[in-house]
């Protein structure tokens, strides 16, 4: 079959165009970012799909000759100018028209379990406006509806990696909340399986083969990657004030929609899908396997101890610069400076412009632009610190506190840093 996905650079959208070419048909990726897809599959010829600006006519023409399309374009949040009401309603409606139009035998709409023109939140309610949108189409169509997906690769399963990783794992209501989590890998073969059979059901709920609350499931990340086992539960009402200031976030999970939708919970009979594929999905306990360990686990650590070691080093900045200004006595640190060859106004300055210059260091890692940079210039200062105090001010290396030998793990903890902590805009 010659088939459109949609959505080709996306999570969803890329595992679907891989494992429909390894089963034999012949890939349209569809996405905003034609380099993107040349990049990754050099070989396919992509088709621009761009929901925030739909060209219907030229969608028809390209459609003509393809068997099925497969929507996995979608957003958890809105952003920037990412919007439900155009990314999950009015470009996909435009797409299911103009393939009808073409004479396409076959769509594939990947929904969301719970979603419903009047659902509560914008997320689950412009789900439900597309599927509503292609149930008016004349075609063949069905609607896959995914609970939540484990994938090492998906933001989600990193978010929970992350939250598992802590050494009080905050449970929002004690995690009693019910979730029924499907792997990536049975997602796709579930989607290529109603691309190939006869007649596939139009609506299918794609579960995992049982039900686990939220704390299992965390329990779960935290025994297949090694992580300590610690639960903090938190009372509702303050975790949706948390929510609340975490959507101010870019591109944070956590937001009072997302608690609002954990809290509904997210399960369905796992029959169905059984059937279909054949066999059951694979449980919680079995998504870890090595793949899964190699790229969750140290990236899960990482995930809170590097913004640890960074407002940790950022706070020395701020207090080192506070301290030589105001709080150490200025006769002694000018006659430290003294024995460097500094004295007068050339001291003065020497001192209030250090104070200064690690004030701004401090801020700086606090600014994720300038923080690459702040690291660079704190490593260049350190060694040049310890490079004058070790010419003038010899007798600090043996010093009982090692204020001089403490520059040595600072050097390593600026490098590892400079290294492991690179901005979203960055990369």
């Amino acid at each position: 079959m010659r088939i459109l996905v949609t959505g080709a650079t996306g999570l969803i959208g890329a595992e679907l165009v891989g494992r429909l070419l390894l089963a034999g048909h012949a890939v349209i990726p569809g996405a905003r970012n034609l380099e993107a897809v040349r990049r990754r599959w050099p070989a396919l010829d992509p088709l621009e799909i761009d929901y925030a600006a739909p060209d219907p006519d030229t969608w028809t023409r390209a459609l003509r000759g393809v068997d099925a399309v497969v929507n996995a374009v979608g957003i958890f949040r809105e952003q920037h100018s990412q919007h439900f009401d155009a990314l999950h309603v009015k470009g996909p409606a435009a797409l299911f028209a103009a393939a009808a139009a073409a004479g396409v035998g076959r769509i594939v709409q990947i929904s969301a379990l719970g979603a419903d023109p009047s659902a509560a939140t914008g997320y689950l309610a412009s789900k439900g406006h597309a599927d509503a949108a292609l149930a008016a189409v004349p075609v063949e169509a069905v609607v896959v509806r995914p609970s939540l997906v484990f994938a090492p690769a998906g933001a989600s399963t990193r978010w929970f990696a992350r939250l598992a990783a802590l050494p009080l794992t905050p449970l929002p209501g004690g995690g009693r909340q019910p979730i029924q989590p499907l792997h990536l890998d049975d997602l796709a073969a579930l989607v290529l399986r109603v691309l190939e059979m006869p007649s596939p059901p139009p609506v299918v709920d794609a579960v995992g083969p049982q039900a686990l609350t939220l704390r299992d499931y965390l329990l779960e990340f935290k025994r297949g990657l090694g992580l300590p086992r610690g639960f903090l539960p938190v009372p509702v009402m303050l975790a949706r004030v948390a929510a609340g200031v975490a959507v101010r976030l870019p591109g944070s999970l956590v937001t009072p929609d997302s608690l609002r939708m954990l809290e509904a919970g997210s399960v369905a009979d796992a029959a169905p899908v059984t059937r279909l594929l054949g066999r059951p999905p694979r449980p919680a306990p079995r998504f870890f396997d090595p793949a899964a360990q190699l790229r969750l686990g140290a990236g899960a650590r990482l995930q809170w101890l590097v913004p640890l070691l960074r407002y940790a080093m950022a706070a020395m900045w701020i207090a080192t610069a506070l301290v030589s200004a105001f709080v150490f006595p200025v006769a002694e640190s000018l006659a430290l400076l003294a024995r460097t060859g500094l004295t007068g106004s050339a001291a003065q300055l020497a001192l209030y412009g250090a104070a200064a210059l690690d004030l701004l260091l401090g801020i700086a890692l606090l600014v994720p632009r300038w923080r690459t940079w702040a690291y660079r210039a704190q490593i260049a200062l350190v060694a040049g610190y310890t490079l004058i105090i070790s010419v003038f001010l010899p007798e600090y290396w043996a010093h009982p506190y090692g204020p001089v030998l403490k520059n040595l793990p600072l050097l390593a903890a600026l490098v590892a840093l400079h290294e492991l902590d690179r901005p979203r805009w960055t990369t």
